[in-house]
């Protein structure tokens, strides 16, 4: 029996609501971002980086590592989009 493989990293473009999200480095970011989602090595929490469009540099959202229920990494991911969709601030917990 084949298992399907692991992925342990997502990396998507959304356009940030009113307020953005929140990064450790750089304050809040706004409009045209790549958000990427990394599962760590312990398999239960995540890093989320996020750079503006047309940036070569990347910041840590606010609040990582983020704990996420095991094999829950794709689902964390979607709604972390939807929730910086939202704006706000988002954090990653």
């Amino acid at each position: 029996m084949n298992n399907a493989p692991s992925i342990n990293s997502y990396i998507d473009r959304v356009t940030a609501g009113p307020g953005g999200a929140l990064t450790d480095e750089a304050g809040v970011l706004t409009g045209d971002l790549t958000v990427a989602t990394i599962l760590l090595s312990d398999g239960h929490s995540a890093r989320v980086a996020v750079q503006q469009s047309g940036s070569d540099t990347w910041y840590t959202l606010a609040g990582c590592p983020a704990p996420v229920p095991a094999g829950q990494l794709a689902a964390y991911h979607r709604d972390l989009l939807g929730r910086i969709r939202r704006g706000g601030g988002t954090r990653a917990t």
